[in-house]
């Protein structure tokens, strides 16, 4: 802002003045709030992901096998199971319907622990059983970027998530 009398800039007095400990603690206390709410979202993602992801990753000791989709209706699908080893085939196995999961398709699959649910495996199980956390890191990039002011870690957040979203969409 120019006066009129000289064409000198003006300064303000706010830009001018020290900063009280109010404005601080009230910066400090955006901060903090945010990054809890970063870390929230972040958090919710990981426990969201990992009830399907455990079964994928840590798959050793539990039943697998081999499903042939009959049927989808309400959000599950259903068909023929059939488990690796001496036992045959069985009725019953459901397994959440997805775009991954169409009528007509045979794919590997791991048994929940005491339950008739299925759960994809291999590359594109596991990619499908992460992409809550790649959704959690793209809206955890939003508030780091924008109420942290950290843009170089909000980009590497949201590349992060978005190449997570992508591969599982690729893989499907």
């Amino acid at each position: 802002m120019f006066s009129r009398s000289g064409g000198r800039p003006q300064t303000s007095r706010a830009s001018s003045a020290p900063r009280t400990s109010s404005h601080l603690m009230l910066s400090f206390g955006r901060r903090a709030a945010m990054g809890c709410v970063a870390l929230l979202l972040l958090v919710a993602g990981v426990w969201s992901s990992w009830g399907d992801a455990q079964h994928v990753m840590l798959a050793q000791g539990r039943e697998h096998g081999t499903l042939a989709v009959s049927g989808c209706a309400d959000g599950v699908c259903t068909g023929a199971y059939d488990p690796e080893g001496p036992a045959g085939p069985r009725g019953g196995m459901t397994i959440e319907q997805s775009a991954a999961v169409k009528k007509g398709e045979r794919f590997a699959v791991v048994v929940r622990p005491d339950s008739d649910e299925l759960v994809r495996t291999g590359t594109t199980g596991l990619l499908y059983a992460w992409v809550p956390l790649g959704g959690a890191l793209l809206l955890a990039a939003l508030v780091i970027g924008g109420g942290l002011r950290l843009t170089r870690v909000a980009w590497g957040t949201a590349l992060a998530g978005a190449a997570l979203l992508l591969a599982a969409f690729f893989a499907l």
